[in-house]
């Protein structure tokens, strides 16, 4: 739907295309008067003599009610976009401070309290969107430099060995927990606001299965691990659970380094060998524990399975499986978990997990999606870093601050936004005084070099407050460093007041009192007591063996 203008915008706009008429049969020549061009278009003769004379369109004039100029909104605008480069897109207050601190270089104002709000509003590059938890180690290993060498080494695998492309696999654990549904969309009454609850089944049970994807678009078998002793015979019953499906139980439900052999020799290799195209088979894997024993290695290069490990916290842009396949298989099992809630399911046991993860891996391996998670992870001939690093959105690194801008003729430089701008009108009125006009071209180049400058401060201005906020927060670390790590060991509680009292005794080299001993209990020393000694000779403890009753010497 298009805007509403008011009748006062609209007839403003007309006369400014009049003006504009005007102004164009003046400029080629077509009427010579004034007062004759301002008659047939309609328009007035002050405001066309005006605009002649350099005067612009109110409309595309910037108004005098803004707090910053517009060099330093766009200033503002361009640290804004370097910190979400860098993954620490700032928050409202942050913005706030950074606008008071340039609008404290020329004046002692504030901006208001609703002023981020109405500057983000009327900048096209940004937007207000809640942030979310990324880890720093993540960021760090989105480096193109990291990404490269990797798909270099892996270059250089498959043509060591002769890889062909339809023996490169990927494997990777995932884990559910059994009773979790997943977010999605509902339909709810309209007085309902944020988010809307929905009932799901109990159970958390931890499984994980270990997934295994082809170039050409297949999947493996799972191998699902339950939290188990035993295995149970009613987990085999079903008849619908498929035949190549491989169980395996441990402690706690998660994959142990016995478990990764055992998935290596009785599941990948059986499966695998009688579709091998070539003599070696690829193997991407991340740097789980159970992948880099001794015992997997060794294994591998018996049956000639080359596997590379991704660099560690690369996964999430390195791995097909963690690309494009497990995020749609958890969805749909979410799915899935809230149909049987919704049917009046409260518990989900492992019977109804394998029956659920059945229908949920049928429908999330398809062959495009493998595919195409194997095209976004760069695992495709010509085996390009492009693809991966063409997706980063976050670079961790420090921008370099920018140049002061002086100029060679200036009687002093200016060192502030107040210098320069008393500095830049002085030279101004100098060029006018001497040239006779009012604009001469000189002007523009000036006021190009004086933007510049204007650009250079502020945004030295921003880099020195973040560098002050650095500093402090480099203070503090410090300060935690060399804290004492010296431990007190009590038997009971203690309060803040007691704490200190007993810490200065301890210093003094004291004890603590009688009352204090009475109040906290039994005061161990910071080192850990030790068993009493046991005599070798008889056995009974407190004996030494040289008072042994029992001693026998020969």
């Amino acid at each position: 739907m298009p805007p509403i203008r008011s009748e006062k915008a609209r007839k403003s706009i007309e006369q400014e295309s009049r003006i504009q008429l005007a102004i164009q049969a003046i400029k080629n020549q077509e009427i010579s008067s004034i007062r004759e061009v301002a008659r047939r278009f309609n328009v007035s003769r002050t405001s066309l003599s005006r605009r002649l004379n350099g005067t612009t369109f109110r409309g595309e004039t910037r108004a005098n009610r803004y707090k910053l100029t517009q060099t330093e909104e766009e200033t503002l605008l361009q640290w804004i976009l370097s910190m979400d480069s860098r993954g620490a897109a700032p928050q409202l207050p942050m913005v706030e401070e950074m606008a008071n601190i340039l609008l404290a270089e020329r004046c002692h104002d504030r901006v208001g309290k609703n002023w981020v709000y109405k500057f983000v509003k009327r900048q096209d590059q940004l937007k207000t969107r809640f942030s979310r938890r990324y880890s720093y180690q993540r960021a760090k290993r989105e480096d193109p430099e990291i990404i490269r060498e990797w798909f270099l080494h892996v270059q250089g695998i498959i043509a060591k060995y002769g890889i062909l492309h339809d023996d490169i696999y990927n494997f990777d654990e995932t884990g559910f927990a059994m009773g979790q549904t997943s977010s999605s969309k509902v339909v709810t009454r309209r007085e309902y606001y944020g988010w809307r609850e929905v009932i799901e089944p109990e159970n958390r049970e931890w499984v994980t299965s270990i997934e295994t994807i082809n170039t050409m678009g297949w999947v493996l078998p799972p191998c699902v691990i339950f939290k188990a002793k035993v295995h149970q015979r009613a987990w085999y019953e079903d008849q619908d659970l498929p035949g190549d499906w491989r169980i395996e139980t441990s402690d706690n439900g998660w994959t142990t380094d016995q478990i990764g052999l055992s998935w290596l020799q009785n599941h990948f290799i059986p499966m695998t060998t009688a579709r091998t195209k070539g003599e070696y088979r690829l193997l991407v894997l991340d740097g789980h524990g159970s992948h880099l024993t001794v015992r997997f290695d060794q294994i591998c290069r018996e049956n000639k399975i080359i596997s590379i490990c991704m660099p560690s916290h690369s996964s999430h842009l390195l791995q097909p499986l963690d690309v494009g396949c497990f995020a749609v298989l958890k969805r749909v099992y979410g799915n899935y978990t809230r149909r049987l809630a919704n049917d009046g399911v409260d518990f989900i046991d492992k019977l109804d997990f394998l029956t659920t993860f059945r229908e949920a891996r049928a429908e999330s391996y398809k062959s495009d999606t493998i595919q195409k998670s194997f095209v976004k992870a760069g695992l495709v001939p010509p085996y390009s870093a492009d693809r991966v690093i063409s997706g980063l959105k976050i670079k961790v690194k420090t921008p370099t601050p920018p140049g002061s801008s002086s100029s060679a003729w200036s009687p002093k430089t200016p060192h502030n936004m107040r210098q320069l701008t008393r500095q830049a009108s002085s030279i101004k009125a100098l060029i006018r005084g001497r040239s006779g006009s009012p604009e001469p071209p000189i002007n523009i180049a000036l006021n190009q070099l004086i933007k510049g400058c204007e650009l250079a401060m502020q945004g030295a201005t921003l880099l020195a407050a973040e560098n002050r906020r650095l500093k402090a927060t480099n203070k503090k670390q410090k300060q935690k460093r060399q804290r004492s790590t010296k431990q007190l060991v009590y038997r009971g509680g203690l309060s803040v007041q007691e704490a200190r009292e007993l810490i200065d005794e301890q210093d003094q080299g004291g004890e603590a009192s009688s009352s204090m001993q009475g109040e906290l209990g039994e005061i161990t020393s910071q080192r850990a007591d030790r068993a009493p000694p046991r005599c070798s000779d008889c056995g009974t403890i407190g004996h030494t063996r040289r008072r042994c009753p029992n001693r026998v010497d020969i």
